[in-house]
């Protein structure tokens, strides 16, 4: 058994209330559970329960055994001080506050059903790819489709908090928060982090100054991602360092270091030179980006949007001075999807959370009903259970579901688990 089970019965209040009280006999009335803490203190703040004659308000601490109080050193930390009610499966001690009172303790050992303690347990200890695997099928239609909703959000909030740190930073700057992920982006899952150093040490307003010049872009985005820093032999390259250096020594600038990217194991057309040409095309070629974002109503605008077609040198290399047969080097349709999945749904949906416009929280998730699922092992393996996600919007909540609810083992707070638990 563990301590969450009791937060659940706590919670839902899903066990037998006759003649409720303490382990010394006095009467207990619950009138609020109170709020569920997920952070350091008392497992439920703010709850008012009458025992006795007096009604007491504050908070209340759960365990599995009454003792736990001072395994955990409760009595020594002022935050418990305020404990009400002491919520136990069985008490085998009695526990004192710092002043040395009598802390009311509720046993629950006699008052949880002998059913809903078998299904838990029964959940808990399968070693299936998630708990419910084999009575997934017994739950609801209805029931995993609102539950998919929720998580959708859920995921989108998770994936908002990032680009809110970085919102803050730059003093609700949207063009430059976005310019910043953006570039993340197009390092995909091998060269994120190098992106994003990148565009961190090469500011949007830098770049803006010299986007109507596509050589400059190009010395200024291959320059401080420490590409330029060697003998060439082609003529462009060579001209890209001579404007590189000569920005440099105006703008003081630091190249991030050469070893931040990765080439091996990836296909040419994925390699962090294309992808660099590939994003000073679309800096060249654009402005404002997210005020066009925000404009955006279907998927097809982003694909035109992102379609940019790279310089005449990029065109017939992967990397410098080593040619390659012409092609154009577009970014395909599920690189562009993948860039409305991470960055620009999430964009929206946290633009209309902080301008309170809820037409853009709708939009980001219009976006990503009309994407086709991903694929992968994870979606692929709720398909063989019978859960067959028909956009990017229920295959991102499956994503968030096995992650964050089916791994840690969190069925208490899972819709699915919790009709499983009632039957």
């Amino acid at each position: 058994m563990k301590e969450d089970f009791l937060h659940y019965l706590w919670r839902l209040q899903r066990f037998d209330q006759s003649n409720l009280c303490t382990s010394k006999g006095v009467p207990i009335q619950i009138l609020a559970i109170g709020e569920h803490n997920q952070h350091a203190g008392p497992d439920f703040s703010n709850a008012r329960v009458r025992i006795g004659d007096t009604l007491w308000a504050g908070n209340i601490e759960i365990h599995i055994k009454s003792s736990e109080w001072m395994e955990h050193q409760h009595q020594k930390d002022p935050a418990y001080d305020n404990v009400i009610l002491h919520v136990v499966l069985e008490e085998n001690m009695p526990i004192f506050d710092a002043n040395g009172t009598l802390i009311p303790c509720l046993e629950l050992k006699h008052r949880v059903s002998p059913g809903l303690a078998k299904n838990y347990l029964r959940l808990l200890q399968q070693e299936n790819w998630i708990p419910c695997q084999s009575q997934l099928s017994q739950v609801p239609e209805m029931t995993k489709e609102l539950w998919m909703d929720r998580l959708l959000v859920e995921r989108l909030e998770e994936k908002t908090k990032a680009i809110k740190a970085i919102l803050l930073q730059s003093n609700y700057n949207w063009e430059e928060t976005f310019y910043r992920f953006l570039a993340r982006s197009y390092g995909l899952k091998i060269n994120p982090d190098a992106f994003e150093q990148l565009a961190n040490a090469l500011p949007l307003t830098l770049l803006g100054r010299h986007k109507n010049q596509l050589r400059q872009i190009e010395a200024l985005l291959f320059g401080q991602a420490g590409m330029l820093d060697k003998n060439f032999v082609d003529e462009y390259p060579q001209q890209l360092q001579q404007e590189y250096f000569f920005l440099q020594k105006k703008y003081k600038l630091q190249p991030i270091p050469t070893s931040s990217w990765k080439f091996l194991r990836l296909r040419p057309a994925n390699f962090p030179t294309i992808r660099l040409a590939q994003f000073a095309m679309l800096i060249h070629q654009s402005t404002h980006l997210f005020s066009k974002i925000l404009a955006l109503q279907k998927v097809k605008e982003v694909e035109n949007m992102f379609d940019r077609r790279v310089s005449l040198y990029w065109q017939e290399h992967y990397v410098f001075d080593k040619i390659s047969p012409k092609r154009n080097k577009t970014l395909g349709r599920s690189t562009i999807h993948l860039f409305v999945i991470n960055t620009i749904a999430p964009f929206l949906f946290l633009y209309g959370q902080e301008m309170d416009e809820e037409k853009y929280k709708d939009k980001a998730l219009e976006l990503l009903e009309e994407l086709k699922p991903e694929k992968n092992k994870i979606i692929k393996q709720w398909k063989s259970l019978g859960m067959n996600p028909k956009s990017a919007f229920q295959s991102q909540a499956l994503l968030q579901l096995k992650k964050h609810y089916c791994d840690p083992r969190k069925c208490l707070s899972c819709p699915i688990g919790h009709q499983l638990l009632n039957q």
